[in-house]
């Protein structure tokens, strides 16, 4: 009882803290589109307001539009596929030059201060890990899924090489493209990857694929909500959360824990508010969303191992190689549990103190 409890409270955390990184990036990105479009000027206050709009979006949407959420999911993972092949073919065909690939495969850039290239490269793999999360959604949906016990783990080994590939061709087609690399670093838009757009393909097609950029990610952050509410929803039904009586109502009409969206949402936004008086909230997030989010999926990993042979398997397993992946699962999050506490800038000050 005692590790399912620290297993759902890992999960709840960090499912809030990766919906919190998720819209307060799309939020981030939709700043950049309305500073283009509209000159509007992005401010901590301003990217916090548009942060909360998307929220409550996606708490409406979970709320009233259950079967526009499942229409919307569909649309969603063509959204993805199809928008990387279209940014991708617009910033390989387009730009009159591109960047060399010594400078996209070894040009190495170190701002924050510290002076190890190996500890920033590992600073670094925060991102790539903040990535691969969220397939755990996969496990919180499975009881509206048919055929579940295999249908669940499919689903998420299925969305991690999707991921992998997906993510990996989108970076080859940015760094590429990069026009100017000082330019995109210093955008007056804040958002470097916009700039990149931009100098790339020109003020329309640049601000055309943000929209595209933008649309993914709220596509993203809405299917995060879904997976959060539901989880909380069950860890609730547990009687493992304060107030579990509420967060595990659902909605007679709609058949959904709407008290559990909204709380979902609440928390979300509660975690981004830091970034009104601290511009490393957004890595402080992106930190809290890996480091509970693995805890809570190793969990059950070092329990398969201390079990042993006595592990009863499921219908869909790893065979023989379970042992030795498990064992490097292990490691491999105590490794980046501590990592990613640690300070990401040099000096550390109270402005640059990873709060994770």
């Amino acid at each position: 009882a005692a590790w399912a409890w620290f297993t759902g409270w890992f999960n709840v955390l960090g499912q809030v803290a990766v919906t919190a990184g998720i819209d307060f990036g799309a939020a981030s990105f939709l700043g950049a589109y309305l500073n283009l479009q509209f000159d509007f000027e992005v401010t901590p206050g301003r990217t916090i307001l548009l942060f909360a709009a998307i929220l409550v979006l996606h708490g409406l949407l979970n709320t009233f539009g259950v079967r526009i959420v499942g229409l919307l999911n569909s649309v969603s993972v063509w959204w993805h596929v199809v928008g990387v092949a279209v940014i991708v073919g617009a910033l390989t065909f387009v730009p009159d030059q591109h960047q060399s690939a010594s400078f996209v495969f070894t040009e190495f850039v170190n701002n924050t201060g510290w002076g190890s290239s190996f500890y920033v490269v590992l600073l670094g793999l925060l991102m790539a890990q903040y990535t691969f999360t969220g397939y755990d959604a996969s496990a919180h949906m499975t009881e509206e899924t048919h055929d579940a016990s295999t249908a669940g783990p499919k689903g998420i080994v299925q969305s991690i090489w999707t991921s992998w590939i997906a993510g990996f061709v989108l970076l080859l087609g940015f760094t590429f493209a990069i026009q100017s690399y000082d330019g995109a670093l210093t955008s007056p838009t804040g958002v470097p990857p916009a700039q990149i757009l931009l100098d790339a393909l020109g003020a329309t097609a640049g601000k055309l694929l943000l929209l595209v950029v933008i649309g993914a990610q709220l596509f993203c952050g809405m299917a995060s909500v879904t997976a959060n509410s539901r989880m909380i929803y069950a860890f609730s039904r547990d009687g493992a959360l304060p107030y579990s009586h509420l967060w595990h109502t659902v909605n007679p009409r709609t058949r959904t824990p709407v008290a559990a969206v909204w709380l979902a949402a609440l928390g979300a936004l509660v975690l981004g508010l830091p970034y009104l008086i601290n511009v490393t909230a957004y890595a402080a997030v992106t930190s809290i969303a890996v480091i509970g989010l693995y805890i809570a999926y190793v969990i059950p990993t070092l329990l398969r191992l201390r079990k042993g042979e006595g592990f009863e398997r499921g219908p869909w397993h790893l065979g023989r190689w379970s042992r030795p992946i498990g064992i490097v699962a292990v490691v491999w999050v105590g490794v980046i549990t501590i990592l990613f506490m640690l300070p990401q800038v040099s000096p550390v000050t109270w402005e640059t103190f990873n709060y994770a």
